[in-house]
């Protein structure tokens, strides 16, 4: 799949509209802290997750639409297990025909894809922020966020962590518990924490004799 990240309509505005979304999605500097807009969108974000997770037993049709008006990057086909819990949704691609079990997670802004036809285990989680190092930096709240991409047909394990800036190839199985700390090729098997490759993906298609 391409790496190319999808903006949608809303987030152009945002953009736009507001320097500090603009910085958040350009990689840049942000104070979260401070800023005039970015936490109204996390509460926003974080606000219609909850409505997700409440009603989406009773009325699964009512808890699909909000998810699609949540993540406006969102294919046709998805289907999740609640609950859910994003930061932003404007930032979010995700692919036809994806499956996302329930504990699923993604942290900071930034743009996240994920692929078409991915399996994502329970209690997934997606960290796109990072902290300043310096000790004064940090303190007064300056952080950026580095995008993440998850390519097609991928299956991460449940319990997977993905940091920011990772990109996994298509194909890819990420075993459970890992925490995927550096990218990570297609067709491959890889586990750990560190997650590191441990082997190409083994043909387990059907023989025809």
């Amino acid at each position: 799949m391409s790496e190319a990240v999808t903006v949608t309509d809303r987030l152009a505005r945002l953009i736009e509209e507001h320097d500090d979304v603009r910085a958040l999605f350009a990689g840049e500097w942000i104070q979260y802290r401070t800023s005039a807009k970015l936490p109204d969108l996390t509460w926003e974000a974080q606000s219609v997750c909850a409505r997700i997770n409440r009603v989406y037993f009773d009325d699964p049709g009512e808890a699909m639409r909000l998810f699609h008006e949540l993540i406006p990057g969102a294919g046709s086909g998805i289907d999740f297990r609640p609950p859910i819990n994003l930061d932003y949704g404007v930032g979010l691609t995700i692919g036809d025909g994806t499956f996302i079990n329930k504990d699923f997670l993604i942290v900071g802004g930034g743009y996240v894809t994920i692929g078409r036809d991915c399996l994502i285990g329970p209690r997934c989680s997606i960290y796109t922020p990072n902290h300043a190092e310096d000790r004064e930096r940090r303190r007064a709240g300056w952080e950026r966020a580095s995008a993440v991409t998850i390519g097609d047909n991928v299956w991460l394990g449940g319990s997977v962590t993905v940091t920011p800036g990772v990109t996994i190839g298509d194909d890819a199985i990420i075993g459970a518990g890992s925490v995927v700390t550096r990218d990570i090729p297609a067709g491959v098997v890889a586990v750990g924490n560190p997650c590191r490759v441990l082997r190409p993906i083994a043909d387990d298609s059907p023989r025809k004799d």
